[in-house]
C-alpha cells in the first residue's frame, strides 16, 4: 500500500464579541417591539390589475381618501381581516389587508348586483 499520513488541522474556534446590554433585549421588550412593528400602517399598494381598473372606469380617489382606506385597513388588519370589501362612495375596493394590496376596484354602480366572495370583513366609508 501507498504511503499516507494523516495529519491533523487545528480547530479555530470562532472569536465572539461579548454582547453589551444596548444588544440583549428582553424577551418581553422584543415581543412589545415586534407588536408596535406590526401595528403601525403600512402605505397601500394598488396592484396593477386594480389600477387599470380604476383607470378605465375614471375612478378617481383623493389622497385623503386613500389615507382613510389605509387607516381602516389598518384596524382591520389588527382585528384580524385578512381580505376586505370597501364600499366608498364612488367605489368599491377589494383589498388585501395582510398585504396591504388593493386588488381590484370597480364604481358603485358596477358593485351593486355583484356577489363578493372570499372576503373576512367590510368596511364602509362615507
Amino acid at each position: 500500500m501507498d504511503n499516507l499520513s494523516v495529519n491533523r488541522v487545528p480547530l479555530q474556534t470562532k472569536i465572539r464579541q461579548p454582547f453589551t446590554s444596548n444588544q440583549v433585549a428582553s424577551p418581553k421588550q422584543s415581543f412589545l417591539q415586534h407588536l408596535h412593528e406590526a401595528s403601525i400602517q403600512t402605505e397601500l399598494k394598488i396592484s396593477k390589475h386594480a389600477n387599470q381598473r380604476l383607470q378605465d372606469r375614471n375612478i378617481y380617489i383623493s389622497d385623503a381618501e386613500w389615507q382613510l382606506v389605509s387607516e381602516k385597513v389598518s384596524e382591520a388588519r389588527a382585528k384580524g381581516v385578512n381580505d376586505s370589501l370597501v364600499l366608498m362612495d364612488q367605489a368599491a375596493l377589494i383589498v388585501s389587508a395582510k398585504n396591504s394590496t388593493v386588488i381590484t376596484a370597480m364604481n358603485r354602480t358596477e358593485a351593486k348586483d355583484q356577489l363578493f366572495t372570499n372576503i373576512d370583513g367590510t368596511i364602509v366609508l362615507n
